[in-house]
């Protein structure tokens, strides 16, 4: 009988993709996925550490998988990612009764770790009180890089969206932010290694897929002939070999710096009709001052500059950013300097976060840390000011016609969402049989989350 996985996947797209390629590494060794999470045999949480206290909200989950070991379950549990990464052998020091500690750099070994386990539990049980604590951790920075070590074949189908990695890492050591120590320095696959995965991914059904980096456009994979690549000649050959066809994919890609916006990726926006109208690209502040404390090693000059480029090539082009308030050090001034960059831009949608210090990170250590009370007023005003920003972009959208990529149930019965060019969940009344179609429909209403649509004539009957 297959073995039933449950992976609980937090924070980015870039841990959506790696839970996807775990359950692939396992599935030769019979695990199939399950959303049951009560049944499983095998629990991975993948984790993510961007957010306030995520490891203590991670220890609180296993508390749970605790309780389901105590009372006698056959259980093998496993904590990857970000948080598995920077808290190591204090998760197994905290929880003994976790089997595995993975870390996102060698996810690709857990055949391997899960024998490890596997054996330590079966000397456990024949030397009884007097076994070692137990658990496997492998949270190294390998040399060579887990994309060569994993499978070709999908362990389950992609859905009508896929995630597929070109970068990972960082380098850019924002001040606030713990990803180069949880993720590494900045490595980009292989162009052909992405190019057959992108084509596995579409005979598979995606009809959409995002390519996914820390830094995804600061890609420079390097092919079997020494060419480097950048993203924006990755996307013009996947276009020219994906594009043009029945099943053409649509591209998006995701996250970008500032710093690695360059003349030809904006030219890519211009120039490839899949690659989708939305961009977006972090700012976190308005201030000049603010940035160089947050080490961003971009000004708003240039931000500004960027904006009007793309602009420029891609009038119809949809904006979105991240914003940081309270960072150490902010002033008023320095926070109405951000305002005045999203009031001059105008964003279809943003994410907004107060400050939070990360340990280890070298903002933690600044003077002039903001309270919490000016960090809660701060950020009450800009988010009001995103989401009027979000509702008018919204509203705007009513009479026109897009292609709207049907993707997920809806809420209601006879209900599915999709998403249109400028990553705008879509309304359409439709029976789920016909989640993965692309449909041109008519747009009738814009909310601060949601366009609604015309009733499409002979959808009932598909």
């Amino acid at each position: 009988m297959a073995r039933k996985l449950y992976i609980k996947t937090y924070g980015c797209q870039m841990n959506v993709y790696d839970s996807a390629r775990m359950a692939d590494v396992l599935a030769p060794l019979g695990y199939a996925k399950t959303d049951s999470p009560e049944d499983a045999d095998m629990v991975i949480l993948n984790t993510c550490h961007i957010r306030e206290k995520a490891a203590e909200k991670v220890f609180s989950e296993l508390g749970h998988w605790r309780k389901r070991k105590e009372a006698g379950a056959d259980l093998t549990i496993a904590v990857a990612g970000c948080v598995a990464q920077a808290e190591g052998a204090e998760i197994l020091n905290r929880a003994p009764f976790v089997d595995m500690v993975v870390g996102p750099q060698a996810y690709h070994r857990l055949p391997e770790l899960l024998a490890q386990a596997e054996r330590q539990r079966a000397r456990k049980q024949s030397a009884g009180a007097k076994a070692p604590k137990l658990g496997v951790l492998d949270t190294e920075f390998p040399p060579e890089s887990k994309f060569d070590h994993l499978p070709e074949a999908l362990a389950t189908p992609p859905g009508p969206v896929a995630f597929l990695a070109i970068q990972e890492g960082c380098d850019k050591f924002c001040t606030f932010c713990v990803v180069p120590y949880t993720r590494g320095a900045e490595y980009s696959r292989g162009p052909e290694a992405i190019l057959a995965e992108a084509e596995r991914l579409v005979l598979a059904g995606a009809r959409e897929i995002v390519l996914l980096g820390q830094n995804v456009n600061a890609y420079h994979g390097e092919d079997a002939a020494g060419r480097v690549w950048s993203l924006a000649g990755l996307l013009t050959e996947l276009e020219r070999r994906l594009g043009g066809r029945a099943d053409s994919p649509r591209w998006r890609y995701t996250t970008s710096h500032p710093r690695e916006m360059d003349d030809a990726l904006i030219a890519a926006h211009r120039d490839l009709p899949n690659l989708m109208p939305f961009l977006h690209l972090p700012v976190q502040s308005g201030s000049d001052a603010i940035l160089k404390a947050m080490n961003r090693g971009h000004d708003v000059a240039l931000y500004r500059d960027i904006l009007a480029r793309l602009r420029a090539a891609r009038s119809d082009i949809a904006l979105s950013s991240d914003f940081i308030v309270g960072f150490p050090g902010e002033s008023d001034k320095d926070f109405e300097a951000t305002l005045q960059l999203v009031r001059e831009t105008g964003f279809a949608q943003a994410y907004s976060f107060k400050y939070s210090a990360r340990p280890g990170t070298p903002a933690a250590a600044l003077p002039n840390q903001v309270p919490e009370a000016v960090k809660d007023e701060r950020l009450a005003v800009l988010q009001t000011l995103l989401r009027e920003q979000q509702l008018a972009y919204n509203a705007a959208m009513a009479g026109r016609r897009m292609q709207v990529l049907l993707d997920r149930v809806g809420k209601r019965p006879g209900q599915l969402l999709g998403r249109s060019p400028y990553m705008q969940s879509v309304v359409v009344e439709a029976p789920e049989a016909r989640i993965g179609d692309m449909l041109d429909v008519a747009i009738v209403a814009g909310y601060l989350n949601s366009l609604s649509t015309l009733a499409t004539p002979g959808l009932e009957a598909a």
